[in-house]
């Protein structure tokens, strides 16, 4: 199930936010993959709420284009709105990258709405911000590294110390299926949501939600050069020294192929901090 792109280069009228999108009974984590389709086909998309201040960093004009054109998979108003966003937060985004595509709409908002805006690169050396002030943290396509460091542990640690009580903590990440080893999928980008969802819990948070604005039916997860093979980053050939990588490059054809597909099958989830 998948939303289109909002338009948000016009005010829009949006009934107020109801329940975003709750699940009446919590599936098992072990599900089967005929469960698992089932249960994505009931869920349903969060309802939008009127935020003319998002709808404005969204829509801004100093966007590059390049992060505009890829809101067709990104989803960010209902991406956002699923997270529970609200003007005036303070919003911790963890190793936004040299893109900064979240960051480019997160801190203007935050500036517009008189909320707060930290990047934080190195969580280990401090996130930022005093302990318990934090309204949102946001990870988005970082597990898969934080599993191979051996930090997801830690570093979902100190996120839970840097959020207030009732916080959130927003999730994106490349989904791989179910019941397959970390240890072998991490390399390619891709992890378990099982196993994400077992690590935040573990560490105290509370799953309130999880959706399917961010899924790609057309996303097998198996690409010769990991998740990254997909758009944006569109690798077509090995790379040195990585022994998960095909050793030939792309072909036209397998190239056109990749990019049909779009980007990644992502998981979308929400947690907070119980309080």
């Amino acid at each position: 199930m998948r939303l289109l792109a909002l338009a948000v280069t016009t005010a829009l009228a949006l009934p107020a936010l109801a329940a975003a999108q709750t699940l009446p009974t919590m599936p098992t984590l072990d599900e089967t993959p005929a469960e698992r389709t089932v249960r994505r086909a009931a869920m349903t998309p969060p309802v939008l709420q009127e935020d003319a201040a998002l709808q404005a960093a969204i829509g801004s004009a100093a966007r590059p284009a390049a992060d505009v054109a890829r809101d067709v998979y990104r989803h960010p108003f209902e991406t956002l709105t699923f997270w529970g966003l609200t003007p005036g937060s303070t919003i911790v985004e963890i190793q936004p990258g040299a893109g900064g595509w979240w960051s480019a709409i997160l801190q203007p908002y935050a500036e517009a709405t008189g909320g707060t805006y930290v990047a934080v690169n190195r969580p280990q050396d401090g996130m930022g911000i005093a302990d318990g002030t934090a309204d949102m943290v946001l990870v988005a396509r970082a597990f898969h590294n934080w599993h191979r460091a051996g930090r997801t542990d830690a570093f979902l640690a100190s996120f839970f110390k840097a959020l207030k009580p009732g916080g959130v903590l927003a999730i994106e990440q490349h989904r791989s299926e179910d019941g397959l080893n970390p240890d072998v999928t991490a390399p390619t980008g891709y992890m378990p949501e099982s196993y994400i969802i077992r690590a935040a819990q573990a560490a105290g948070f509370v799953l309130e939600a999880r959706s399917e604005l961010n899924a790609n039916p057309k996303d097998d997860h198996d690409h010769p050069f990991g998740v990254w093979t997909l758009p944006p980053v569109r690798t077509s050939a090995p790379r040195a020294n990585n022994a998960t990588d095909r050793p030939t490059p792309l072909t036209a054809a397998e190239r056109a192929e990749y990019d049909a597909i779009g980007e990644s099958d992502r998981m979308t989830l929400r947690f907070r901090k119980p309080g």
